[in-house]
């Protein structure tokens, strides 16, 4: 089976000022499906950049990129932001919780953009907060949760809709050890036992101890893979 994300002689640059500024050059990477790789690097080095290009919420300035065999730098932002909705599970450093919203309503939102009856959402929703262990929080608002249960709260939304890939970006890096060991520890069985494909940028050794897969970034270049089995 071909991999579940192909990056092929992909590139990115910014402008500041009138100077192009290089961040990613010519990165070639596969990840496999159900692998859990972790994208470490000094800060700068392109890690955010090429997970966001990943998620198509960026785009390269050139190369190809390929996650299901779609090759979605081709897409028009239409196609992209559908795409993403029903391929990328996000999962942030902030959670990016809706205050108003109680955590059941939160892991709903990308539901809506489906064609699920209310029924249908409803029983997603449950399920995926069944997965976090936070059923019995489903009607509480994100100021009545810690750091930890809303950071499960997002990956209960990150996950509701099944999606291809997960995609995380420092997602340990607002809480306490304890908290950020139980994240870990969720991404992990996630991992393990539902086959989901994770893609986490992290600064943390403690945090990419659980990934399988280890890739650093150092001025936008990518080093040879090196593997793990963690416990």
């Amino acid at each position: 089976m071909p991999p579940i994300v192909e990056i092929i002689n992909v590139s990115k640059s910014y402008r500041r000022g009138s100077r192009m500024i290089p961040v990613l050059v010519d990165i070639n990477l596969n990840i496999e499906e159900g692998e859990f790789m972790a994208l470490m690097g000094p800060s700068g080095s392109g890690k955010s950049t090429l997970l966001n290009l990943i998620a198509a919420l960026d785009q390269a300035d050139s190369g190809a990129i390929r996650v299901g065999g779609i090759d979605i730098t081709t897409l028009s932002e239409n196609e992209l932001a559908e795409w993403r909705a029903l391929n990328v599970g996000f999962i942030f450093q902030f959670y990016n919780l809706i205050p108003v919203l109680t955590a059941f309503e939160n892991v709903e939102l990308p539901l809506l953009l489906t064609g699920l009856s209310r029924k249908e959402r409803s029983e997603h929703v449950e399920t995926a907060l069944r997965v976090v262990n936070l059923e019995a929080r489903m009607d509480h608002y994100p100021s009545q949760l810690s750091g930890g249960e809303q950071q499960r709260v997002a990956i209960a939304r990150a996950i509701v809709t099944d999606p291809t890939i997960l995609v995380a970006d420092e997602p340990t890096g607002d809480l306490d050890k304890v908290a950020a060991r139980e994240i870990l520890d969720l991404m992990d069985q996630l991992n393990r036992q539902s086959r989901k494909t994770i893609i986490m940028v992290t600064h943390d050794p403690r945090a990419a101890e659980k990934a399988r897969v280890i890739r650093r970034l150092e001025k936008g270049f990518l080093d040879n893979v090196h593997s793990q089995d963690p416990h």
